[in-house]
């Protein structure tokens, strides 16, 4: 049976507002994370889109203001001639190819080529010829006739007929055609890159929120367990506590009689601080243990002679209960603390001498297994019931009907001494009645101290 009295602290309502409050901080932090990567791609890609289209922009009046230039200078050449109608109108080829010239005689009227071909609806453009006719030249985008353009004016001096304006018109639909491309690939890819980054930042904020998740859960794990911890040692400390304050009082009504009078309250004090010593002691030791302030030795050490050693310095508890303690150890040697190992055994048994009835017995067994060792350790008590299975190496837990004397504190201590070894310890019922805890141990050890 487990060595215990008290039926876990039921901490459910906080653990829930615990719970849920940390599911709303990660919920929180995990938005959060999803935003600001979402929102920092977003800005980056509104960076680079609009650099990408600010450029391509550039790039293409750059080149469109060349393809003008090429065709004035052409127009131009060493000297003007408004009446060489082969340099106005449509070309095809070359660096101007696809702009259309004319030019205007210093009254602003156009001069036709020979065949009187009719200049395009809108031109000239008269408000880039007022320009061109106060700064010399002027070059601008705009739309005739429903098209998009650009337009050089520029002045030419031809002496001794005065000042003529050349017009030079670039059709700027395809350059406007190819800024729509670039701009619906940038806002479609943009909204897929988008949609795919809050999708991995999603992601991603879930891993990364794994160890803050767990770490959270650790924590309310140890507030959990110091809670209990607290309550169960107030509980356990309180029942000794009153017989001593009791057996006090008792003493001070009786303060002028004779000792051998006042009944049994002396031993009742010191029973009562015996086993107050005892928890403390225990306390002290699984508090030490939880901030890892215990060292533990790791040396070679035989299980069997210790087993036989532990086993019988129970002899005398043994013998007041009628119980017959029967060792059976053979050589198994592990790395770890005697002291602690031999601790160990004598939990084990205690407990187990406690849980026998009258004449029963109690057997410990040490088989070398592997490379490593088992402990056996059984009794002939009524076994322990399986809605307690769970629960017997929980610090001040009890079942219901177990008997008294223990602090409730042995077996997690005996868990903890197994654990530190890096060994494992279970418990289970026998079939022909009574518990079996069942310890290996490995040949190496567990982690030093």
């Amino acid at each position: 049976m487990p060595d215990g009295v008290l039926p876990p602290t039921d901490t459910s309502a906080p653990e829930l507002a615990a719970d849920s409050a940390d599911n709303r901080l990660l919920r929180n932090v995990r938005r959060n994370l999803v935003l600001w990567s979402g929102g920092t791609t977003l800005l980056i890609l509104l960076a680079l889109a609009i650099a990408l289209y600010l450029a391509a922009a550039s790039s293409l009046a750059s080149a469109g203001i060349t393809q003008l230039d090429t065709r004035m200078a052409s127009i131009r050449g060493e000297r003007p001639d408004p009446d060489d109608a082969t340099r106005y109108g449509f070309i095809f080829g070359g660096g101007g190819s696809g702009t259309y010239a004319m030019i205007l005689d210093p009254e602003g009227n156009p001069i036709l080529g020979p065949r009187d071909q009719r200049p395009p609806p809108g031109m000239p453009y008269e408000p880039g010829v007022a320009a061109a006719a106060t700064s010399g030249r002027d070059i601008r985008t705009t739309n005739v006739a429903n098209t998009p353009v650009r337009i050089l004016t520029q002045t030419v001096d031809v002496p001794p007929r005065g000042t003529f304006t050349v017009q030079i018109v670039q059709d700027r639909t395809t350059e406007q055609q190819t800024l729509g491309v670039i701009q619906l690939v940038l806002v479609v890819g943009g909204l897929l890159v988008l949609v795919v980054s809050f999708g991995f930042g999603t992601i991603y904020a879930r891993r990364a929120l794994v160890p803050i998740r767990e770490s959270l859960a650790s924590q309310r794990s140890a507030l959990r367990r110091q809670r209990e911890f607290a309550a169960d040692a107030s509980h356990e400390l309180r029942t000794p506590l009153t017989v001593v304050r009791s057996s006090v009082e008792h003493l001070a009504r009786h303060r002028d009689e004779p000792v051998a009078a006042v009944g049994s309250a002396l031993e009742d004090i010191d029973d009562e601080v015996r086993h107050m010593t005892a928890i403390v002691e225990d306390l002290l030791l699984l508090a030490r243990s939880d901030s890892g302030a215990v060292a533990l030795e790791h040396i070679p050490v035989d299980l069997g002679d210790v087993a036989a050693d532990g086993a019988s310095a129970m002899g005398k508890p043994a013998t007041d209960r009628g119980v017959r303690v029967e060792v059976d150890p053979q050589p198994a040697v592990v790395a770890g603390d005697p002291a602690r190992l031999r601790q160990l055994v004598m939990i084990l048994v205690d407990n187990a001498i406690r849980h026998s009835p009258i004449d029963g017995r109690v057997g410990v067994a040490v088989r070398a297994v592997g490379s490593g060792a088992s402990l056996v350790v059984e009794d002939d008590g009524p076994g322990i019931r399986p809605e307690d299975l769970p629960h017997v190496f929980e610090r001040f837990y009890r079942a219901p009907g177990a008997p008294g004397g223990g602090t409730g504190l042995g077996l997690a201590i005996a868990a903890w001494i197994v654990d530190r070894h890096g060994g494992r310890i279970a418990v289970a019922n026998r079939a022909e009645g009574g518990a079996r805890f069942v310890v290996d141990l490995p040949a190496s050890g567990g982690v030093p101290g």
